[in-house]
This record gives structure tokens, sequence and C-alpha cells, in this order.
């Protein structure tokens, strides 16, 4: 069985095929870093995580890279206005961006490239757009000639000659202002402009435009061609149009096979916007201070409450909504947390056999283009089977399922929700008591992250072990055992 996944590109669902079999590059766009994280940030990046970590499930050797923007008008716009520097506000805002994600369970990208780090790279670029007269310089400005690449328009079906009828006067090519040569042309590099950052460069000093980066900061961290490129579905016109025109034409191979879009986010039916008074921050969600839901959520309620819709459907936020997967997040943490001991069961959830046939049940709903909400309805499947034994055994000194069942359901659900990275948290306060199943599912990440010398990831998890008083201990067999230091 294989995995399908829409393409955007071909407006179907297509075979997943690598680049380089077992190993999938993967790009995303990541965040301007001027101010905290929202709900779309959220819907996106628990979207890629998860299909990171399914990919990863099924054997791949995944490479995930996501960038920062740390030059942007709105980052300087945000310097002026608090008398600081765009150095100040993107080091904050980058900082705030690794707080809201790992709390809610987000595993760190591989590489974070910023764009500043890559000036070099995209003035070669540049150069060679130029060389190849898709690209021309004025004033200390470049732009890319649209009509000169002839598949303009395929990543989002629009064709330049239909955006030009359409464009109603909203563009005029005999602006005198105007320096381009056709109203559709894009900036590559932007001349410099009083009081802003710039760099030298063969055009004069300036700073680059926004679509060259990515095209940049891929080929330079992944290569010429890629297996993956997300982003939100906001970003398939023009940004991700604009780089396939600008790579493609260079190498003369698919910037990337696969081309997902997630859906975007509304709140109570209307789009998230500062003027509507609903825009929410991911961390004021968590923290009780959305006026939608005013009490604390825990993380992983939004991560389910996101993996409920399919990744290409819009997802509306509202307070009937959040409640509902908080409910169903208490439905799986029960289970999670279930004490068979309580019935005087004793069973090892972190070996022996799986559910088999849960397992081709998630793997047959997650293999049809990452479906997240049929994978859900397995480990609810899961949840309640394993709720209804324990009361039975609990409360009416009956029972459905052996024990070999119960250790074979109970592992399953840990396993599957780890794929999700739905994760009990055991609590960070001294004295009170810390889940084992919580810690073993833990120790059971960073001994698979050593292994794939994730080394980075090996230590984020050890740290947050630590933080709650957990130290693990690394025994010469290759087991991985803890203890309680505080």
């Amino acid at each position: 069985m294989s995995i399908t996944i829409y393409n955007t590109l071909t407006r179907s669902k297509q075979p997943f095929t690598l680049l380089e079999p077992g190993k999938v590059t993967m790009y995303c766009c990541g965040v301007t870093v001027y101010d905290d994280c929202h709900l779309g940030h959220a819907r996106s990046y628990i979207g890629w995580d998860v299909v990171r970590r399914y990919l990863q499930w099924r054997g791949y050797q995944v490479r995930y890279v996501q960038n920062f923007t740390d030059i942007d008008d709105k980052i300087l716009n945000r310097a002026k206005a608090e008398n600081s520097s765009m150095a100040a506000i993107v080091d904050r805002y980058i900082a705030a961006y690794f707080t809201d994600m790992r709390r809610l369970n987000i595993l760190d990208a591989d590489e974070y490239p910023r764009v500043t780090e890559h000036i070099p790279a995209i003035h070669d670029l540049i150069q060679s757009l130029e060389a190849k007269d898709y690209a021309y310089a004025v004033d200390g400005d470049v732009y890319y000639n649209v009509s000169k690449f002839e598949e303009y328009g395929k990543l989002s079906g629009r064709k330049l000659e239909q955006m030009q009828a359409g464009a109603g006067g909203r563009v005029d090519p005999n602006d005198p202002k105007s320096k381009k040569q056709n109203p559709f042309d894009f900036a590559l590099w932007k001349a410099a402009k009083p009081d802003e950052p710039a760099w030298d460069s063969p055009w004069g000093k300036g700073r680059p435009g926004w679509h060259i980066e990515c095209s940049a900061m891929i080929r330079a961290r992944l290569g010429e061609s890629i297996d993956i490129h997300g982003g939100g579905g906001d970003l398939i016109f023009p940004h991700h149009e604009n780089e396939i025109a600008q790579s493609e034409v260079l190498t003369g191979k698919p910037l990337a096979n696969y081309w997902l879009h997630n859906g975007m986010v509304t709140v109570n039916g209307e789009k998230m916007s500062k003027s509507l008074g609903n825009f929410t921050t991911i961390r004021d969600l968590l923290d009780g201070k959305w006026v939608g839901c005013p009490h604390q959520i825990d993380p992983m309620a939004i991560r389910l409450f996101v993996l409920q819709a399919h990744y290409r459907k819009p997802l509306d936020f509202t307070e009937m909504s959040i409640t509902a997967a908080e409910n169903g997040w208490q439905t799986l943490k029960d289970a999670l947390t279930l004490d068979w001991q309580k019935i005087d069961l004793t069973f090892d959830r972190s070996s022996g056999d799986f559910d088999v046939n849960a397992l081709n049940q998630f793997q047959t709903a997650m293999d049809d283009d990452f479906n997240t909400a049929a994978g859900l309805a397995v480990l609810f499947e899961l949840a309640k089977s394993l709720k209804r034994e324990f009361n039975l055994r609990c409360y009416e000194s009956l029972q459905e399922l052996s024990e070999i069942q119960l250790q074979q359901k109970s592992r399953t659900l840990i396993h599957l929700a780890q794929v999700f990275g739905l994760e009990v948290q055991a609590q960070a306060q001294t004295g009170l008591e810390i889940d084992s199943v919580w810690i073993e599912s833990l120790l059971q990440q960073r001994q698979q992250a050593r292994a794939e010398k994730r080394y980075a990831e090996s230590d984020r998890i050890r740290d947050e072990l630590l933080a709650v008083g957990i130290t693990p201990i690394d025994r010469p067999d290759g087991q991985i055992r803890w203890q309680r230091s505080i």
C-alpha cells in the first residue's frame, strides 16, 4: 500500500514517489518575525508537523527545512514604532515562535535558514536570471519578466492574459512612476531606501524581494528540486507561483514534485483580522485570554482540534468547537493514563505486540492524503475500548478482552497518539505525581531521535524531562531508564 498525496500543481491525488529512495526533502514557508504567532500559524505548522511525523513513522528519512523571513517592511515598521532595531525585533519574535510551537508539541525543523544569511545566494540567482534574459534592472531595482515564462500560472491556474484582462484598471501599465515592463512583473531586488537596512549588490545597495528569498534558501539548503513544498493556501499566488517561475527557468526541473497547501482559518465564520477584533495569538488562546474561550486550553486540545479537519479544508475556530476538542482530548487522555494496577493488572505498554487491525486502519487513513480525521477515529475506537474494559473490570468484575489484547490496544493507542504529537503533559511542580506513560513516551522518542542522529531533538526531550525532575539513564545495553531528581 502506497501513500497518495493531493498535488496543488496537478489538482489531483498522486502516488508518492521520491527523488531519492527512502529520503524525503520537505520545505515549508515560515513566519515573518514581527509579531506573535496566531491561529493560522498553529493550523499550518501542526499540519506539517504531523505530515513529517507520519512520513517518519512510515520509515522515511525526512529532512525538513522551514525559513524565517527576517527582513520585511512589517519588521522595519515594528522596529520604527518601538524605536528599536530590526535585529532586536527579529530575535524577540523568533524566540516567541519557538516558545509557542514547543507548547503545541511541534518538533523543531532540521534547519531554520534566515533570509539575511543568503544574500550572496540571492545575488547569484538574480544574476543567472539576468543572463537568461528573464530579469531586467531599472534604477537599482531588478524585476522578473513574467511574459518570458510560458508556464506562468500553472500552479494557481491563472493565465497571464486573463490576469491582464481582469486587472480592471487597478494596474496602470502607463503609470510614469512604474519601472516595470509588464504590470505583473515582480521585484527580485529593491533599491535601498533612506534609513533602511541594505546590502551591496551588482545593482547598488538594496534588499531582496520576497519571492526570490525562498527560491534561494531551498536551493542552498535542499538542492534544485525537492519532494514536498508546503504552505498556506494564501501563498499559492503569487508567492509559490513566482518561486516556480524563478527556479524552474534556471534548472529545467520541477522546484517541487508535490505542492501541499493547508486551508485557511476563520473565527466564528469570519476571516481573522485585527480590524474585526477577532485576531488571536497562540499564547492568548492557550493562556485563556481569547474572548471566545476565556480559560486556559490544553495545547493537546488545540492539536486535536486542528487534526479533526483535513489539512486542505477551511478551519473555523469557535467556542463550541474548541470545547468539543477539549472533551475529545479528555477522552484520549483518560485512556492514555488508565491505572491498570488499580485492578491488579500489570503490563508493559512500551513493549510487546500492537493491535495490527488498528495499525492497518490508521495507515489506510493516513496514506490517503494524510487524512487525520479518519486516523483520529482509530484512536478514539481504541480509547473507548480500553475505557470500557477498565470500567467492566473495575466496577462489574467482568471482562471482554484478554490481558494480551489490553496490552496490544494500550500500546497501540500510545504509539499512534505519538504520530499525531498527542502526548499527556506532566505537571512541572515539585511533589506532584509524574505520569509514567508520558515519561516512557518521551524516552522512546528520545531513543528514536538518537538512533536517527537527530541530536538536537534528543537534547530537547532530555531537557524537557529534566525540567520536571526526571533524569534519563542510558544503560550500556542500550536500554533507557529514568529516575526522579526532585
